[in-house]
């Protein structure tokens, strides 16, 4: 009876190991890993953009504190210049400076969605003398008051790595570099060096990815968190350094852990 028993309940133990394994990945971390202590009016929202068509876009990484005129300071301080509108004259532009090789450095950025809505702004930061190949972030302001009482932005900042056909679409566009934490980075610190910040923090963006893909098709890869730059008021410049605030305790480690992942990536 007992072996009869043993035979009925093989099934108990990889039952068990799915359930676990089920409530790990899918309630009980995703929880542990869903932060916003310092804007938790952004807890509810989405945290990747669209295309034109619906498709999902590229990830939100970025988020700025402060007035529409506190941004446009800041990036301007930054070294980063305001993308031209998509009009006739800036799409003739564009294609000349990708195909002679020469300076476009506010090229116009394809529409991303938010929320239903077109970017308000977008800047970008050439890299070399072309078009080709530039940084470049789309932001929508998300929360008129966020939690110290002043606009609070969310954006996506990814790296142009060239042109070619979209791999959804096989419409011509400009391909991503997949590291967009890298990117992130890029713009934290040109803020920082600029004097334009008065502390940083991060929330949860879409947690951590591996295997993202945006509207083009193109791969990417974070740890899912957005940093956020609370601005100088005015554009006054900051002569001593942000303050960091550090994140709970268990995202500190998994951004340890996902960073050691990230090198292993980029060599």
């Amino acid at each position: 009876m007992t072996q009869i028993a043993g035979r009925r309940r093989w099934w108990v133990l990889p039952v068990g190991v799915l359930v676990t394994y089920l409530t790990l990945a899918y309630v009980i971390l995703p929880a542990l890993w869903h932060h916003h202590e310092r804007e938790p009016g952004l807890a509810s929202l989405p945290m990747v953009t669209r295309t034109a068509s619906g498709i999902p876009g590229d990830a939100l990484n970025v988020g700025l504190v402060g007035s529409k005129e506190d941004v446009v300071r800041a990036m301007h301080a930054a070294g980063w210049f305001p993308a031209d509108p998509i009009t006739l004259r800036s799409s003739i532009e564009i294609v000349g400076s990708v195909v002679l090789d020469r300076p476009y450095h506010d090229a116009p950025v394809s529409p991303l969605y938010y929320d239903g809505k077109k970017e308000e702004l977008a800047y970008e930061k050439p890299d070399g003398r072309s078009a080709d190949r530039r940084h470049h972030v789309r932001l929508w302001m998300v929360l008129e008051k966020g939690s110290v009482g002043r606009p609070v932005w969310l954006g996506s900042i990814t790296f142009d790595r060239g042109v070619g056909l979209s791999h959804d679409t096989g419409q011509v566009t400009h391909h991503i570099a997949p590291d967009i934490d890298a990117e992130r980075d890029l713009l934290m610190r040109d803020l920082r060096e600029a004097g334009m910040v008065q502390d940083f923090f991060q929330i949860s963006g879409t947690g951590p990815t591996l295997f993202g893909r945006n509207g083009e098709g193109d791969p990417y890869y974070t740890d899912g968190e957005i940093h956020v730059a609370t601005l100088v008021v005015d554009g006054a410049r900051r002569t001593e350094a942000p303050v960091t605030m550090p994140p709970p305790p268990l995202i500190a480690l998994k951004d340890q852990v996902w960073h050691g992942i990230r090198n292993a990536l980029s060599q």
